[in-house]
């Protein structure tokens, strides 16, 4: 891998490599959620804790219009769906959505109030009219947005802040959860079940190798973001990208794991809600799981963010933020062990870390456009967004 760097200095993987950035302005405080257009490269629009969405043009020098929401910060926002005319924004307990088709006058569409406590996360599913909502509760609402209506709640999984939520688009009726709790919950929204629950707080149960690594933040593993690849024709397993406060990034085969919970045990269709046993909790089948850790070059502080690539080959590379003021892009595709493997090899784990940025603080989120130049986009505690290239 390449990269654009300044004055032509070179670097390693393993060491900081001072890239050329370009600086969007547009907010008044730190920027908290990006999300960068599919259909139209080059736009991209952001939220702020100043309570203002703005919506940049990379062909452009400025901000190409911005909407204050309100006073209190904007902690997310998403497209509906393959829809990007649509954007949802959430404020506090509310989510509005606006119409941006014509940019220089938003149309404010609809609003919904149903979450309990400050709303962390929003997703909305590719497939169909159903938007998800994490709170600081631990709860999740499932809201039809067609019918202007909670479909299910999502609850006593989360015993606290579910910071993430995300839709398996292969997956119908399926949605994974992670929160501060140390616990990452994968559900049948229909039934408003979980169907599988892992504790990080468990090592021996998750064959979790980096919980005794010395060299590891000593953070507990709290799940502060989870990326799903967008799916298409290439050949890459169903997996997910976990971003934990101890540093690493999980990657895991979430297809694999679902394929067996078709043997367990399953919960009562009549039942709205439950609790999970002792018994219950982190009773996982051998998953496929790799660590990006700082035996990697990894994180030294939380991981804040992590997203898969969708530029040049979609969703070969992870890239992730973090609160050590670093983003790093990782190559997991070359990460040939497993974690229950006797033995690693020097070539397995060699030049996975593709690219080590400095960005000198810490990070709020990342997201990547789908072109060849510009595509990585990143927001940390500053007022500005930065642009870098990875090519």
């Amino acid at each position: 891998m390449t990269s654009e760097l300044r004055k032509g200095s070179e670097s390693t993987a393993s060491t900081s490599m001072k890239m050329r950035v370009r600086r969007l302005k547009g907010h008044n405080d730190a920027v908290t959620c990006c999300i960068a257009s599919r259909d139209r490269p080059g736009i991209v629009v952001s939220s702020g804790e100043d309570g203002r969405i703005c919506l940049f043009d990379l062909r452009c020098k400025d901000v190409v219009s911005s909407l204050e929401i309100g006073t209190n910060p904007v902690t997310c926002i998403c497209y509906k769906g393959e829809n990007e005319d649509i954007i949802y924004a959430s404020s506090g307990t509310e989510i509005k959505s606006f119409d941006m088709r014509v940019p220089s006058s938003w149309k404010y569409m609809d609003s919904y109030n149903y979450n309990k406590d400050e709303i962390n996360q929003i997703t909305f599913n590719q497939k169909s009219n159903f938007l998800a909502a994490a709170d600081d509760s631990g709860d999740v609402k499932i809201i039809d947005t067609q019918q202007r209506c909670v479909f299910k709640s999502l609850r006593n999984v989360h015993t606290n802040i579910c910071s993430s939520v995300q839709f398996l688009s292969w997956k119908p009726w399926s949605v994974i959860t992670g929160g501060l709790d140390l616990k990452l919950a994968m559900w049948d929204f229909s039934k408003g079940h979980p169907i599988n629950v892992m504790d990080y707080g468990l090592p021996d149960s998750n064959n979790d190798k980096t919980f005794n690594n010395p060299s590891q933040s000593f953070n507990p593993p709290c799940v502060h973001s989870i990326a799903i690849p967008e799916v298409d024709k290439s050949n890459l397993n169903k997996i997910c990208a976990v971003a934990r406060g101890d540093g690493v990034v999980d990657v895991m085969d979430v297809g694999s794991e679902l394929g067996k919970m078709k043997h367990r045990k399953k919960y009562p269709e009549n039942s709205k809600s439950m609790k999970l046993s002792d018994g219950d909790v982190n009773k996982t089948s051998e998953m496929k799981r790799l660590q990006l850790d700082s035996t990697l070059g990894g994180h030294i502080a939380a991981v804040s963010s992590v997203c898969f690539s969708t530029f040049g080959e979609k969703g070969r590379l992870i890239i992730s933020g973090g609160n050590d003021a670093f983003v790093k892009v990782w190559n997991f595709t070359k990460v040939t062990k497993r974690l229950d493997a006797e033995q690693e090899t020097e070539e397995n784990s060699s030049n996975v870390m593709c690219l080590n940025i400095n960005v000198r603080k810490k990070v709020n989120w990342v997201c990547t456009t789908s072109s060849d130049s510009e595509n990585l986009i990143v927001c940390d505690t500053g007022k500005v967004i930065k642009v870098y290239t990875v090519s």
